[in-house]
């Protein structure tokens, strides 16, 4: 499956640094605003301990991890949603990504420009859900609008009661929309069942805390006082402190002189690793594997997905001809070594369609075309 996240945020915080850095990619970065005109993409993959594991295990030739796709949008500006700056082209960007990652800037640098007065990350996270928000309400409106002919074109009672609800739930977003309670608007979506417009201010969001390089050694960030409003607003969970620049010239340098960069600013691992797996996380996705002499692949999936559903995933013919799967667990696997003993053990299954997958399954699927 295809999965995209965003960066997202005002012009000059530091987004396309941060996507250099996620992607190892070399696109412009600089110090004026819209220097990201045109969304870059970029496919990264999912830092999994799991995967040289079950390499080793399998003896497989190659490793196949899952993936994400990150998006680098152009910085949006107050009046976006009035078409201001890039605003239309902007917020249809934002249009087609799964996870929004807000990257607001959390360090003071006089040679770097910023749109407003002072550095003010939770203003700036306010200026871009508001117009978010707005385009929400235009696109809202319009619906609306059809609703009374639709109604007459309804030809049974079924298909009328099921606009009238759409109407109905319409009305209860366009209220939390003008009240700009981003909470409400997500809770109406998330509670409801009735399809309708799709919104940009209901999707999932990560904040990224771009600090300086400095307040990366010994956690020193954990003091900004920018950061620590960001937490207490948004819960430590969903806050990510990093440095785009420290990222950035980590993936640049050699192994060893990035493993020396990490060690003196008292790093175990790139902060990017935390910001895929928070991305693939708050997607609700997990990971089942395939495994054998050729390869270990990793397959991403949403949770509460059937085998029958994830082997459509390796292959449309292993859905269509579905039949069974032997199915065992990465963590039972690991306990012993082998699929051998696993099955002297009598820990691997044979499931049906409707089998869960959990993550860390291991399949082997039989089917018929």
């Amino acid at each position: 499956m295809s999965i995209k996240a965003g960066l997202v945020g005002l012009p000059n915080v530091g987004k396309s640094t941060l996507f250099n850095a996620l992607t190892k990619s070399s696109i412009p970065a600089e110090n004026y605003p819209f220097c990201t005109i045109d969304p870059h993409v970029a496919i990264t993959n999912v830092p999994d301990t799991r995967l040289d594991k079950l390499q080793a295990i399998y003896t497989s030739k190659k490793q196949i991890p899952a993936t994400v796709s990150f998006v680098d949008i152009a910085g949006l500006v107050k009046g976006a949603a009035a078409g201001e700056g890039l605003g239309n082209q902007f917020l249809s960007h934002i249009r087609e990504v799964d996870l929004i990652l807000h990257v607001l800037r959390c360090f003071d640098d006089s040679n770097i420009t910023h749109t407003g007065d002072k550095i003010d990350p939770s203003s700036d996270y306010d200026t871009i859900v508001a117009e978010l928000m707005l385009k929400d309400l235009e696109s809202v409106e319009k619906r609306m609008q059809k609703i009374p002919t639709s109604l007459k074109a309804a030809k049974t009672p079924q298909e009328k009661k099921a606009i009238e609800q759409e109407n109905q739930l319409l009305t209860e977003i366009t209220e939390a929309l003008n009240n700009t309670d981003e909470n409400a608007v997500r809770s109406i979506i998330k509670k409801s069942t009735i399809a309708t417009v799709p919104l940009l201010s209901s999707k999932n969001f990560i904040i990224i805390a771009n600090v300086s390089e400095e307040e990366v050694e010994d956690n020193k960030c954990l003091q900004n006082p920018h950061y620590q409003a960001l937490v207490a607003r948004f819960g430590k969970e969903r806050v990510i402190p990093i440095s785009a620049r420290l990222e950035h010239e980590i993936t640049l340098a050699p192994e060893d002189e990035a493993q020396e960069i990490m060690e003196l600013a008292g790093m175990h691992e790139p902060a990017l690793n935390t910001i895929i797996r928070a991305t693939y996380l708050n997607l609700g996705l997990i990971t089942f594997f395939t495994c054998g002499p050729k390869e270990t692949h990793a397959w991403p999936i949403p949770k509460g997905i059937t085998v029958r559903e994830a082997a459509g995933e390796i292959h449309s013919d292993l859905e269509r001809g579905f039949i069974c799967a032997d199915v065992f667990n990465y963590n039972d696997l690991i306990n012993v070594d082998s699929q051998a003993k696993l099955k002297e053990l009598g820990k691997i299954r044979t499931e049906g369609q409707d089998y869960l997958i959990q993550d860390g399954d291991i399949i082997l699927v039989k089917f018929n075309v």
